[in-house]
């Protein structure tokens, strides 16, 4: 080949690597792409790329295949473009990166991920559009990483010690040097903090930082699961000891700024097992025959300035945490349970909106303001409850006209386009070790909807207060809880789903949707499907965050909402209080919106880790409960279907597990996932969401908190019970 010749063809070459930038390739290859089929010829471009990477053209990745060197990139490749996102990354090693910019996410094949982890900020460089179109890249810069310390078990192995992660985001092991150990011994849970990365090694390296103890412990899975989602278990010294030095007492000065409530009739109703009272409602007959209802709150801002160590703290951690055996505060105990708790026969600072009602629940006048309050009596629901239902307490009268104009709200919300979801929450009876011995399902009766409703009331005048066109403030940079529209595609799968069941849902409007959904809650009210009915509904729904930018809540129907109720746990209801107060009490200008939107961002992000964490914990009291009922049956509904295998969720402990496929034995299952069920190739047998079923428990991963169970009967589709098709 002449020289001149040979000079093209290696600049063939080069453009063809220039065309894939990111993308290893071997002389087969490069062979298959210029059309060379020839042995010969496949000799020589073997040669070539050998050669050009001997003179730092190509940078061998792996054995014999190559990619540009970056310095050439310009020259023979196009350009390439550069996206900032998080990595979500993925059991399999492969991950996508979420934009910055909210555009379509990026796949990054495993082999491109570098030494990115799950939750980092990086910079992709993007690989050009393929036949696909789909976004592609590879990940050049890991930008922040999101954590540095992580939780897995610590595994030795002829002399070699790994930390090896159970969670599905961390498909790496983290290689532990000799001398890193902190004492961790083989099968320990242990927490690892990254040290290093060496280039050319594929596993990170790490070393012990602590040593929780053994998997399955409750305390050890508990900590783990706070340690994995990094919420802190204590609170710094500097926060403990500014706590310290508030003050219980309550200065007289103090008092005569504020509405002296400490003679009306004021009353808290909370869970049984509650400590931290944030809320009460005061009530009192008024002269003219109305009604006067005062929701009041824990002053929290009174005591917590902007910048201090302890509002530091609590913006950090956004939420206060509820696992199933324990409470993780937002506020140091000496805050939440004892000097901004509305306990009663205490006096208390709060923060409160007042009503004026006539008999039919019509706002007449309102009131917004600092207050002082002295509550007569701590409620847990049951009580009220069953005075609601007829029996007998303490300050009964009061109580049954505070339910009947909290029911009028209710009415008039729902009537205005509020969606009346319900949802079922499993609580666990626990000995004194923490394990649990039985388990129920929590139920929203009237005692818990007075309070709501009540509550609702509040944070919706809270935030009518600022937003409405005709208010003064409505310019100002505000907290506001926001609800977006139903996901268009979510809501056609949902349509799908109920008119096979026999139903159908309007559309065509906000007002011809709300009532078809509410209409299709109270037809499943004591059904089989009414699990299922309501968790899919759910799922078409959008999550409610919190923004600068007022769309209004969807489900509530609200045009204006925000969270003010809840301050001890809400880091959000204390930006509110704040807000209130600067902008109505002391007439102060506006906040910057650009720095207040990133507090709502971090908020919203900590309000669903603590979801997740609270989810975590439960599965994780669900497999313990079911560890010693291996063998045992039981009744269930359907929950999922999947690739795997089909979900089935206890009736009575919710306690979900998995059926797999390979234990339906008498036939080959397909999934037919557009009409939510599997169905037999040869018997036709189908399962279906929803379906009643019995199963036995198979096997507990209590680590995993994964389930097995196997079906011992066919779905019951008694016509009774069950809705037909169409």
């Amino acid at each position: 080949m002449r020289k001149n010749n040979l000079s093209t063809f290696v600049n063939t070459i080069l453009r063809i690597f220039g065309e894939h930038p990111y993308k290893p390739l071997n002389y087969k290859q490069v062979a298959k792409i210029m059309g060379v089929r020839d042995a010969a010829g496949k000799d020589v471009i073997h040669q070539v790329l050998v050669k050009l990477h001997e003179d730092g053209q190509l940078v061998e990745h792996h054995p014999y295949s190559y990619v540009l060197n970056p310095d050439l990139i310009s020259k023979y490749g196009p350009k390439p473009q550069y996206v900032v996102g998080t990595v979500d990354m993925k059991s399999t090693g492969k991950a996508y990166v979420v934009p910055e910019d909210g555009g379509e996410d990026i796949q990054i094949a495993s082999n491109n991920t570098g030494k990115a982890l799950h939750g980092d900020k990086v910079r992709v460089a993007m690989f050009p559009k393929r036949k696909t179109k789909k976004n592609e890249g590879e990940i050049v810069e890991v930008i922040e990483r999101a954590r540095t310390e992580f939780v897995g078990i610590f595994s030795i192995s002829h002399g070699y010690a790994f930390v090896v992660s159970e969670r599905t985001t961390m498909p790496l092991n983290f290689f532990i040097p000799k001398g890193s150990y902190k004492k961790a011994k083989d099968g320990q849970k242990v927490i690892v903090k990254l040290t290093d990365w060496p280039d050319k090694a594929r596993n990170p390296f790490g070393e012990v930082v602590k040593v929780l103890g053994y998997p399955g412990e409750n305390n050890v899975e508990m900590q783990s699961i706070l340690l994995e989602y990094d919420y802190p278990i204590e609170f710094p010294k500097d926060v403990e000891k500014e706590a310290d030095k508030i003050s219980d007492k309550i200065s007289t000065s103090e008092i005569k700024k504020r509405r002296d409530f400490r003679d009306v009739f004021t009353i808290t109703i909370d869970p049984k097992d509650a400590k931290d009272f944030d809320d009460a409602i005061s009530y009192r007959r008024l002269p003219n025959g109305h009604h006067e209802v005062g929701v009041h709150i824990a002053d929290v801002s009174h005591y917590v300035k902007p910048g201090s160590a302890i509002d530091r703290e609590a913006q950090e951690r956004g939420t206060s945490v509820y696992l199933v055996d324990r409470t993780i505060p937002m506020l140091p105990e000496k805050l939440c349970n004892n000097v901004c708790s509305l306990r009663p026969d205490e006096e208390k600072l709060t923060f409160s909106t007042v009503f004026e009602m006539n008999d039919k629940a019509e706002i007449i006048k309102k009131w917004i303001g600092k207050t002082v309050i002295k509550s007569n009596r701590r409620f847990a629901y049951e009580e009220v409850q069953t005075m609601i239902e007829g029996g007998d307490g303490d300050f009964k009268d009061e109580i049954l006209i505070l339910n009947d104009l909290a029911t009028k709200l209710r009415d008039k919300r729902m009537a205005q386009g509020s969606i009346n979801f319900h949802s079922e929450e499993v609580k666990f009876i626990l000995d004194e070790k923490m394990h649990p011995i039985d388990t129920y399902v929590k139920v929203q009766n009237e005692a818990n909807m007075l309070i709501e409703d009540f509550m609702l009331l509040s944070n919706k005048t809270i935030a009518e207060a600022i937003g409405k066109k005709d208010s003064k403030y409505h310019n100002y940079t505000f907290v506001y809880r926001v609800h977006d529209e139903p996901n268009p595609e979510k809501l056609y799968n949902f349509i799908a789903l109920v008119s096979r069941l026999g139903f159908t849902m309007n559309i065509s409007t906000r007002e011809n949707l709300v009532r078809s959904y509410n209409a299709l809650f109270d037809a499943v009210e004591g059904k089989g499907e009414r699990n299922l009915v309501e968790t899919v509904a759910l799922r078409t729904m959008a999550k409610a965050i919190y923004s600068t930018v007022n769309i209004g809540h969807y489900g509530l129907a609200f045009p204006f909402y925000t969270h003010f109720t809840s301050p001890i746990r809400r880091y959000p209801d204390l930006m509110v209080h704040r807000l209130i107060e600067r902008y109505m009490l002391e007439n102060q200008p506006s906040v910057s919106q650009s720095e207040y939107e990133v507090l709502c961002q971090h908020a919203s992000e900590m309000e669903r880790k603590a979801a997740e964490m609270e989810r975590e914990s439960v599965k994780f009291k669900q497999a313990e409960y079911l560890q010693d009922k291996i063998g045992h049956v039981f009744d269930g509904l359907i929950s999922g279907i999947s690739k795997w295998g089909i979900y089935v969720e206890l009736k009575d402990s919710k306690c979900e597990g998995m059926v797999r496929y390979n234990t339906l034995q008498d036939d080959i299952y397909y999934l037919d996932e557009e009409n939510f069920r599997v169905v037999g190739q040869e018997t036709r047998q189908i399962y279906r969401l929803g379906d009643a079923v019995k199963v036995r428990i198979e096997a507990v991963d209590l680590i995993k908190k994964q389930m097995d169970f196997t079906l011992v009967n066919k779905p019951n589709r008694n016509s009774k019970s069950k809705f037909h098709r169409k």
